[in-house]
């Protein structure tokens, strides 16, 4: 509101988010999915969020560019080379590739349905999105111990710009020599915007709620996680195999694979 760009944060990009009502609205027969089969509609919902869960994956582009502002800022502020700083970059990028490397595998199982459409790997689109209702929140707190306490209390480019409390705040906002303070300036408003602005609620909150909050990923991952084929596998190992263990295995196998596929093993 004050004019400038600086401020702005995401100088590219922005998003919104919002409440929509549909009053009344008219649905043609060939958008209606199911109409009264209803002993499908657990199965569209899984397999649309299994879907949706595995797209969530794009948040470790986000990653990347909070990543980079991190450190970008440690550049500015002329502290790369201590040993902490460049071991919080190392955690922020191995909890945004394992974001990725579990989307990406979700993706690589798929399976054709009877229909012949490709499914991706149900259990692995929910352990992705779980780590998304983590893991960004982790990436953020550390970027914003990187960029120190200014992400929180710097003044504005209206400020900087005013020709008395300009000259003040070019001398104490400055950084690394070679480094223009104003350029300093906007990758904080960058941190700023992607954790606690505008962007964080497409970054954190839709993170952590949106296709389903994180309870919605647990109760899917608790029912694929197969304990007692698990179980079988350390009672092998153990030496203390029976038949009884086997056709429990069978059974739950069976019913996992009746469910996924929706026929007859």
């Amino acid at each position: 509101m004050e004019g400038g760009d600086m401020d702005v944060g995401n100088a590219k990009f922005g998003g919104q988010e919002a409440m929509v009502i549909f009053d009344r609205v008219f649905i043609p027969t060939q958008h209606i999915f199911m109409d009264g089969e209803f002993d499908f509609a657990s199965l569209l919902v899984e397999r649309f969020t299994t879907y949706h869960r595995r797209s969530y994956v794009c948040k470790s582009g986000v990653g990347d560019v909070l990543i980079g502002a991190a450190a970008a800022i440690a550049e500015y502020n002329g502290i790369t080379k201590a040993s902490h700083i460049k071991d919080k970059l190392v955690e922020m990028t191995h909890l945004n590739e394992t974001v990725y490397g579990t989307g990406i595998a979700a993706s690589y199982q798929g399976y054709p349905t009877s229909s012949g459409a490709y499914i991706c790997d149900e259990m692995l689109a929910n352990v992705c999105k779980h780590h998304v209702t983590r893991f960004p929140f982790e990436i953020s707190r550390l970027a914003q111990d990187l960029a120190g306490g200014l992400v929180a209390t710097l003044p504005s480019e209206k400020d900087y710009n005013h020709p008395e409390i300009g000259v003040l705040l070019e001398k104490y906002l400055k950084g690394k020599a070679d480094v223009p303070t104003a350029d300093r300036m906007r990758i904080l408003r960058l941190i700023e915007n992607m954790t606690l602005g505008r962007n964080a609620v497409g970054y954190l909150t839709e993170s952590l709620h949106g296709a389903g909050s994180p309870q919605a990923q647990r109760i899917l991952i608790a029912r694929g996680m197969q304990l007692t084929y698990k179980k079988r596998l350390a009672r092998v190992l153990a030496g203390i195999e029976t038949e009884e263990n086997k056709e429990e295995v069978v059974e739950e196998l069976s019913g996992y694979f009746a469910r996924v596929f929706k026929e007859e093993v």
